[in-house]
């Protein structure tokens, strides 16, 4: 066996990015598969995590340059190029590498001979769940979307029975039954909301139901289906979307908060609430859309903003998890360590991919972009 395989942990770049991509837990779990792990100073600090916490866990602090001979190279966001500078030839770069969005910086991975891992492009496969950075991250995301949405509701969320009168419980309507908009449902009625849900795909009924929400859909129209390619929602037809659009308008006037979650990958996501249905709504109301960063499901959210219209409340974050850094974080560095560690070969003291998920996630290999989602 040749000299350990070395893993660079990046400090994270993008604007008001909090994660890490790996945690002292994930570090030692490395370095007892064999691996000497390299952590740039500072990398974990905004996920309350210290240099000397990985440190204790046996990685080595490094200041400029730590990927210089580095294998592997962990990331939340992709890193620019000139991050992996001094990175061995052919040196995995593994993190969420939003592969649609920034195809040029894919390029620029396959001109410096890296070969890019994206992991939202990891199947929907049982033996993959736990790898999954999607499900992981928008667990949170939909947690953190009803605790927001809670705080800007001017009223209480259970309800009450005091000596003064009775406070009516919230009504919340969760819109796309995903992870994000199961774990909405779930923390909505662990506060005491009247909660219903939506979704294209008929199979989500029971879901919903299994955490005690009322399904709202539609019956009887072509169309419901609504499931593609791996467990992804697709679009709808024309008639299921019209018959969709005024059933969740006669809904949505009577509800406190509304949670919209709904994306389909590589494209912008869904239209669900335009601004006349906004104005059906009580003054008061609150909005969440999960969704603001792919465009938006709710017509006038703006990203990072609370905006007003029609006497509502409309916010959405850009990155919903990096608001719970620490707790998703900590998911996501787990998931990367299933990962490799799924593949990780003893007599080569390195993961070796399979052609399943190797295929499906490896974006650049050998100077060239090898994903078929980058090549039709």
């Amino acid at each position: 066996m040749g000299a350990a395989t070395t893993i660079a942990v990046l400090r994270e770049r993008a604007s008001g990015e909090h994660r890490v991509s790996a945690t002292p837990e994930t570090v030692k779990k490395f370095i007892g598969l064999g691996a000497a792990v390299r952590v740039e100073a500072g990398a974990g600090m905004t996920a309350s995590i210290s240099d000397e916490a990985y440190q204790a866990a046996g990685a080595e602090i490094v200041g400029e340059g730590v990927a210089a001979g580095a294998d592997i190279v962990l990331g939340v966001q992709g890193p620019e190029v000139d991050l992996l500078a001094g990175a061995n030839p052919g040196a995995w770069v593994v993190a969420g590498l939003d592969p649609f969005g920034k195809r040029a910086r894919v390029d620029a991975y396959a001109a410096g001979g890296f070969e890019a891992l994206a992991m939202e492009f990891m199947p929907r496969i049982t033996r993959a769940q736990s790898m999954d950075i999607l499900s992981s991250q928008s667990n949170l995301a939909g947690y953190k979307a009803v605790i927001v949405a809670a705080d800007l509701y001017g009223r209480a969320f259970p309800m009450m029975m005091t000596a003064a009168g009775t406070v009516s419980a919230a009504k919340v309507f969760v819109m796309g039954v995903g992870v994000a908009g199961l774990q909405a449902i779930a923390t909505a009625r662990r506060l005491g909301g009247q909660v219903s849900a939506t979704d294209v795909r008929s199979a989500t009924k029971e879901q919903i139901q299994s955490l005690g929400a009322k399904p709202i859909f539609v019956e009887n129209v072509a169309g419901i289906e609504g499931e593609g390619a791996g467990g992804y929602a697709t679009e709808m037809s024309p008639e299921y979307q019209a018959a969709q659009a005024e059933l969740v308008s006669s809904h949505i006037a009577k509800q406190d908060i509304v949670i919209t979650t709904a994306l389909i990958p590589g494209r912008p996501a869904p239209r669900l609430i335009t601004d006349a249905q906004i104005a059906t709504m009580k003054p008061g109301s609150v909005i969440f859309d999960l969704a603001v960063s792919a465009g938006g499901n709710v017509e006038g959210s703006v990203a990072d903003q609370v905006v007003e219209k029609h006497g509502v409340k409309i916010v959405g974050y850009s990155n919903t998890a990096t608001h719970l850094a620490a707790d998703a974080s900590a998911l996501f560095s787990r998931n990367l360590f299933n990962f490799l560690s799924a593949f990780w070969d003893k007599e080569q003291g390195k993961p070796v991919l399979d052609e399943e998920i190797g295929n499906a996630i490896r974006l650049t290999q050998g100077g060239k972009v090898v994903n078929e989602r980058l090549l039709g």
